[in-house]
């Protein structure tokens, strides 16, 4: 009870003990990069309309991501507005997961936005675009294309500012004994450049929900426990995989309810601290076990009789009762010392519960 309360106090909400206890034992954390590694608040940095008629095609952007919770729609829905972009009308409106949304317009034109896969996948021709995708990709940018009837005619390079502590986070799992994995949906080139940022040296990109899926169960069944750290639609088959899920409490409602912990302050120092909690918490509740036992270990046999063949010496049922609630009172007083417990990222170190 005092751990959990413990990791409420940092803004850790456990939903459960089971989640509480394993934590303690995680080998892998694994991370998603949007709104974990980064803020979670991207927007247009670059932009190359093909069409001469750029209104109506931010127009088609402006229909396609219009109620969109999605970051990157977002912030694609705010260059539109900052042009006085009007949303046109559109039918048969379909979301392609791990990949982007298509529909048609209301005279028949085909409307295609997303990652290279999607346009890849529907045939749309990237080459003559290649030299400006990688160039934004080297700047870590997050690529969105759009297609109108087969045809590339826009390219948005968006950027999402990493947190300002998650460097110094990373670094600080790292010293906590945890291998740091990155798995994103993001093209290779901007994962590198992320990882590289913030120090995670193994990182997979490009990725679908159910990658991520097959990835972490590979990695459970070669004997590791791993932990998860995500806050959208596409990581919730993940983090409810994982051993350990941790959700960004500004993430989506289904990422929160697969996860087996909430992080209220969206930073990577809460998983830090949730497993220097988790990690204390099980310390305690060791020395609380080996404390009760030792009492009865002792004092059962004393009030058996085995002393008295030799010093005829029964133990008092008063100071049996005196012994049994000293008992009690060193286990949870040894338990309150947790309530003086601090993380490790703090000036003043703490730990010893």
């Amino acid at each position: 009870m005092i751990g959990v309360g413990k990791a409420a106090e940092h803004g850790v909400l456990v939903r459960n003990g089971d989640a509480l206890q394993t934590a303690s034992k995680l080998t892998t954390l694994v991370v998603d990069k949007t709104g974990t590694l980064t803020e979670g608040k991207p927007r247009v940095t670059e932009a190359e309309v093909l069409s001469e008629d750029t209104a109506q095609t931010l127009g088609y952007i402006a229909a396609l991501e219009r109620g969109s919770e999605h970051p990157l729609a977002a912030a694609l829905m705010a260059y539109a507005d900052e042009h006085n972009a009007e949303p046109v009308d559109i039918r048969d409106f379909d979301s392609v997961t791990g990949g982007g949304v298509k529909a048609q317009t209301t005279d028949g034109k085909s409307l295609l936005l997303g990652n290279a896969r999607l346009m890849e996948d529907a045939g749309v021709d990237l080459f003559d675009n290649q030299d400006d995708a990688r160039a934004l990709e080297e700047k870590a940018r997050t690529l969105v294309y759009f297609a109108l009837d087969g045809r590339l005619t826009a390219l948005f390079g968006i950027s999402d500012p990493l947190r300002d502590d998650a460097v110094a986070a990373v670094k600080r799992l790292k010293e906590d004994g945890l291998n740091v994995v990155m798995l994103t949906g993001d093209n290779p080139h901007t994962a590198a450049a992320i990882a590289r940022q913030v120090g995670i040296d193994d990182y997979r990109a490009g990725l679908l929900p159910e990658d991520k899926h097959a990835d972490i169960e590979r990695r459970q069944n070669a004997g590791e426990i791993v932990g998860m750290v995500g806050d959208g639609i596409n990581d919730a088959p993940a983090l409810a995989r994982a051993h350990v899920g941790f959700a960004i409490g500004q993430g989506t409602d289904v990422a929160i309810e697969s996860a087996g912990m909430t992080l209220m302050r969206g930073s990577l120092h809460g998983v830090a601290d949730a497993i220097e909690i988790s990690r204390a918490t099980l310390r305690n509740i060791k020395q609380n076990l080996i404390g009760a036992f030792g009492y009865n270990v002792l004092c059962i046999p004393i009030a058996a009789g085995v002393l008295y063949p030799l010093t005829s010496t029964l133990l008092s049922p008063m100071i049996a009762g005196a012994a049994m609630s000293l008992s009690s009172i060193t286990v949870v007083s040894n338990a309150n010392r947790l309530r003086l417990w601090k993380t490790s990222a703090t000036p003043s170190k703490g730990g010893t519960a």
